[in-house]
């Protein structure tokens, strides 16, 4: 743990400087976590950062353990606490979120069933899925990063596995002109990376190695300049979007005591079908993504 309370493996009290004016919530990609929230009025944010992605209209809990991102809020109310130990009471709100911060936690699975265990509605992870990643052209230039967050990002089948049954993914299309500067949101805009300001508001930079960051980037610099780059992907500058790594995983509500999910529905649990025999429980599966 750093000096700065960052509960995970990136020091923001390094690197966390300067991350709000980078890393802003993008309206695109907060409707979809807005809809999954469905009628939730208290919502708990777990990695809460600064408070990307914190819905205006609900009365939301911010748990941040970095004093650095903490310090960059508009608020001052985030408890310091860490997404495997949350102090509050089973079924404390009406809905759970974490976004960009599942991967930095020390025990993932711990800090989903607390999120679980804490909520008595929908929990929502955005994330990315580390097999997605190497979709991304960033790889050509600086593979490190990318097998660094390849690294770092837990599997989708492990959340899945960690929030239990009637649990769904889906790819979250990155817009091209993105506010949010995770790597991917520059897909269309690669001078971006050539600001060490931006690689700093991405936390997966911190752990390449300078000469291999030096290398890469170099090489990109060069390739924008004799119009290689945009010989391969110039086409990314007009794309509207990019169905990359971004993903977003939602558990659905806990059920009523007794009530079962047969299907879609809702039903207590032995209440027998209209031919009078008991339903037939289906296997739930996950759609692919």
């Amino acid at each position: 743990m750093s000096t700065d309370g960052s509960a995970g493996d990136a020091d923001y009290g390094r690197i966390g400087a300067g991350y709000a004016h980078y890393r802003r919530p993008d309206p695109r990609i907060a409707a979809p976590i807005q809809a999954a929230l469905g009628g939730a009025r208290t919502v708990l944010n777990v990695g809460a950062g600064t408070g990307s992605y914190e819905p205006a209209d609900r009365e939301v809990t911010a748990v941040e353990p970095s004093a650095t991102m903490r310090a960059q809020r508009a608020d001052s109310t985030a408890v310091d606490a860490n997404a495997e130990d949350l102090p509050f009471a089973d079924d404390s709100f009406d809905a759970a979120m974490t976004t960009f911060s599942v991967h930095q936690w020390s025990d993932p699975e711990t800090g989903l069933r607390e999120m679980r265990r804490v909520s008595r509605g929908p929990v929502l992870v955005l994330t990315c899925d580390p097999e997605r990643l190497h979709r991304f052209w960033l790889t050509e230039y600086v593979p490190e990063v990318i097998e660094v967050e390849a690294r770092r990002y837990p599997a989708i089948a492990r959340l899945r596995g960690a929030l239990g049954e009637h649990t769904t993914s889906t790819v979250i299309p990155v817009p091209l002109d993105c506010v949010d500067g995770f790597n991917e949101a520059y897909y269309g805009r690669p001078e971006s990376f050539l600001d060490p300001r931006a690689l700093r508001a991405c936390s997966a930079w911190s752990f390449v190695p300078d000469q291999d960051r030096q290398r890469g980037l170099e090489r990109l610099r060069a390739e924008l300049a004799d119009g290689t780059w945009d010989r391969l992907h110039g086409h990314l500058r007009t794309q509207p979007s990019f169905a990359g790594s971004l993903m977003l995983v939602t558990a659905a509500e806990k059920l009523p005591p007794g009530m079962s999910r047969i299907g879609e529905r809702l039903r207590p649990r032995g209440e027998r079908g209209q031919n009078g025999s008991r339903p037939t429980p289906r296997r739930t599966s996950w759609p692919s993504t």
